[in-house]
């Protein structure tokens, strides 16, 4: 694995596991009593929040001085956008026994936004 990529593990890693999460089959599970309403917004939200932070820490990790560009968390925060639409779109057309719903990928870009915000007011206090 190249060195800058090294710093990109844990978001790679993360990834694969909501991928994966977003793939399996559930069958009753979903029914279960123990889930509320809206559990699986507040799944997909905190899913992405975690991606969004580990992709933020690996680039931060990357650069000689570590810091977080404005930049960066920009992209950053398009790259997770694009993956949260991915996983709808593949959950839509390829994974047939789950559904892709646009409420998912409104809850995947508002963990998106949460964690983009608390690693701009995180970079912002420690830069003063």
């Amino acid at each position: 694995m190249k060195p800058a990529l090294k710093y990109y593990r844990p978001a790679i890693l993360w990834a694969v596991l909501i991928l994966i999460l977003c793939s399996i089959k559930l069958g009753p599970v979903s029914k279960s009593p123990l889930f509320f309403a809206g559990f699986d917004k507040l799944v997909h939200c905190g899913l992405l929040f975690v991606l969004t932070v580990f992709m933020a820490w690996g680039c931060a990790r990357s650069q000689t001085p570590r810091l977080l560009p404005y930049n960066s968390l920009l992209v950053i925060t398009v790259i997770a956008i694009a993956y949260g639409g991915l996983i709808e779109i593949l959950q839509h057309y390829f994974f047939t026994w789950r559904s892709g719903e646009w409420d998912d990928l409104f809850a995947d870009t508002i963990g998106i936004l949460m964690a983009t915000f608390s690693i701009f007011i995180t970079a912002k206090a420690l830069s003063k």
